[in-house]
């Protein structure tokens, strides 16, 4: 299979010759142009036809998020990843840009010169390129780089796990690439009377995490924060684990609260899904729904399994809304997932299933 075609957009000298460096040195990709600006970038887009684009979000005479906009309305189709600033700014315009189109992201690199900033995009930006192009038959599923990615390659057909019949207590949600866009479907079509807590892990670095709640509490009748330690869960409130720290939850007395900690990460990722839905486990056991979301990897997985081993309900995206069917496609081929559901039905779904157990109990 012919190799993934990237286009490079950004004012900077310095990072388009890193991002062409890394680009260039991966067997199954390869440079075919770039821009320093996006009126040039959509002009050159348009001609050249790229599998994938990185995108800057500060540059001259047209924006990031203008570029984007603007693509979209030529082609709402081909992957964009967005080169942002670890900044409060940088967030905020991070999140715009990915409800506006945008597939992912990644923070530019800030230490270590231009050998450190290569070892960083060949570890963070790369999968991403790998995985998003995956999803698009660009590149073929079985190629080595992309097996470790998705749970597509030789997997077994899909099986779904017999509905759980206890009440439901907490919603644990797990999430990753594609995630502040999926969640942004989800979070805002709850209910204000939403009867139990919800508990998130979506992949983000500090300051983003912070910025992914506030952008949701502001359109949502549910109340979504990041979470901190000692944080109490109470009925409609929703907590986004902070970038950088791993989140579970612990009971005191009658209360249940949050409490973060600095572990190892797991998955390559802090925070991880899997030990947040392992804490809701210990607590919760079978009251609890799981929910785990377009994501790259196998994060949650593991957490999973131990929902299904006590009983609760488990709900999983499905391929066709996922920007990358890596998390919840790994949940759907266990043949663990009660269901496997477009992100625009997860928000019913999960409201029916946390009303009818009340009802019947």
């Amino acid at each position: 299979m012919a190799k993934a075609r990237i286009f490079i957009v950004d004012d900077s000298v310095v990072v388009r010759h890193v991002l062409s460096a890394v680009v260039g040195e991966h067997p199954d990709l390869e440079l075919v142009g770039f821009a320093t600006n996006g009126k040039d970038a959509l002009a050159k887009i348009a001609q050249l036809k790229p599998d994938l684009v990185t995108m800057d979000v500060e540059m001259p005479i047209m924006d990031g998020l203008t570029t984007v906009k603007e693509l979209r309305k030529i082609n709402p189709r081909v992957p964009i990843i967005m080169l942002s600033s670890l900044t409060e700014r940088g967030a905020s315009t991070t999140l715009e840009a990915l409800s506006l189109g945008a597939s992912d992201y990644v923070t530019k690199p800030t230490t270590g010169g231009q050998e450190g900033a290569k070892e960083y995009l060949k570890e963070q930006l790369i999968p991403k390129i790998i995985g998003l192009c995956t999803r698009r038959g660009v590149i073929s599923g079985g190629s080595s780089s992309a097996k470790s990615l998705l749970a597509t390659s030789g997997a077994a057909p899909i099986q779904f796990k017999r509905s759980g019949s206890s009440r439901i207590d907490i919603v644990a949600i797990g999430v990753s690439t594609g995630g502040p866009s999926a969640l942004d479907k989800l979070i805002p079509k709850l209910s204000e009377r939403f009867p139990v807590p919800i508990v998130i892990v979506q992949h983000m670095p500090p300051i983003f995490t912070k910025s992914l709640a506030d952008r949701l509490n502001q359109k949502s009748a549910v109340t979504v924060s990041e979470g901190y330690e000692g944080a109490e869960l109470y009925p409609g409130s929703v907590w986004i684990a902070p970038g950088g720290q791993h989140m579970v939850v612990k009971k005191h007395g009658t209360s249940i609260t949050l409490s973060l900690n600095q572990d190892p990460p797991e998955n390559s990722c802090r925070p991880a899904a899997d030990v947040l839905f392992r804490s809701v486990v210990k607590i919760y056991g079978a009251n609890s729904l799981a929910v785990v979301l377009t994501g790259m990897g196998q994060d949650g997985l593991k957490g999973a399994q131990e929902f299904s081993k006590v009983g609760a309900a488990i709900l999983a995206q499905d391929e066709e809304t996922s920007v990358v069917w890596g998390m919840p496609g790994f949940i759907a081929r266990a043949g663990i997932a009660e269901k496997v559901l477009p992100i625009e039905q997860m928000a019913p779904e999960i409201e029916r299933k946390v009303a009818l157990q009340r009802l019947i109990r």
